[in-house]
């Protein structure tokens, strides 16, 4: 049992750290939250915590270092995921017109479906994430860890994934940060597609 508690807390304290680290899931985040598309930004965190879902039920059966082993999917998964990122980075720069005008377009063309697509997406090509999961998370959770430790360790991740995600919407959305993107949101638009392009950059570079 000692074990086991230990297990659960070393994996949910890694997972923690690298969820809450800055990275293109936080950019898509704040720009869906910021701008008014509150439900895009819950479907998007909802997306981020299944995908995360799908690479540790991978990692605990042991499949996820399989498929590293197929270079050439991992690629194109990083490749596809970058061409994304990019795409969303464009997106949010032909986006940036007059606040107004951007908070209803925003919110009429991204709804909670499209976001938790775009949250899934982002967050399967985020190398950070699959790092993770292949190396500190596999050799944190040994194989021969309880099958209900594991099964806590999954439910505790896909929490950490909507909490802390619902909290930055939080934040987000309130009355400060609204009339910050009243003032500023052509430009804040701009920033964070400048971000979530040269993440996507980033990933593609690395395969080329």
């Amino acid at each position: 049992m000692t074990q086991e508690l230990f297990v659960i807390a070393t994996a949910l304290g890694l997972y923690t750290a690298v969820v809450v680290s800055p990275g293109p899931n936080f950019a898509l985040i704040s720009r869906l939250a910021i701008s008014g598309a509150r439900p895009a930004a819950l479907g998007a965190t909802l997306g981020f915590a299944v995908a995360s879902f799908v690479y540790a039920v991978l990692t605990m059966t042991g499949l996820a270092l399989v498929l590293t082993r197929i270079g050439w999917f991992a690629s194109l998964v990083q490749i596809v995921g970058g061409c994304y990122l990019i795409y969303l980075g464009v997106m949010a720069w032909f986006a940036s017109r007059p606040a107004a005008a951007a908070q209803q377009g925003v919110v009429a063309s991204v709804g909670a479906w499209r976001g938790l697509r775009m949250g899934a997406v982002v967050n399967l090509a985020n190398p950070k994430g699959i790092t993770f999961f292949i190396g500190l998370y596999a050799v944190a959770i040994p194989t021969e860890t309880a099958l209900w430790a594991k099964i806590v360790i999954l439910g505790g991740g896909f929490a950490v994934e909507l909490l802390w995600y619902g909290a930055v919407i939080f934040l987000l959305s309130s009355r400060a940060a609204r009339a910050a993107f009243e003032r500023f949101g052509q430009w804040i638009e701009r920033a964070i597609g400048s971000v979530l392009a040269a993440f996507g950059l980033r990933l593609i570079a690395e395969k080329l």
